[in-house]
């Protein structure tokens, strides 16, 4: 008599996993530009000169006083002639003026 032999139930491994490689060369051309300015330079010396010139004014003031009231002609006077005297005149001097034989010390 033949025999069949037992069949059990199939163990089943975890799945061995292999990888294939395959690998392409691609050229991905970079470009690198460059740029050369060349700046020409040029200085303006800006030289100030400052003339001077020098002018002088003489100024003169004159003051009239009044010293005794209207006089009458020939009586007593003012500045130069006979009476009391007014600034470098004879006499005692009038207002802010010098007194007696003195010079004012105006310009």
């Amino acid at each position: 008599m033949h025999c069949r032999p037992k069949m059990l139930a199939p163990i089943v491994h975890p799945t061995k996993c292999c990888v294939n490689n395959t690998f392409s060369n691609t050229v991905v051309p970079h470009v690198h530009p460059s740029h050369t300015t060349n700046v020409n330079h040029e200085m303006f010396q800006h030289v100030h000169y400052f003339p001077h010139s020098e002018s002088f004014v003489n100024e003169v003031a004159h003051q009239h006083f009044n010293a005794a009231g209207p006089a009458p002609f020939g009586g007593p006077g003012v500045g130069g002639f006979p009476g009391p005297g007014v600034g470098g005149f004879p006499g005692p001097g009038v207002g802010g003026f010098p007194g007696p034989g003195k010079m004012y010390p105006g310009r």
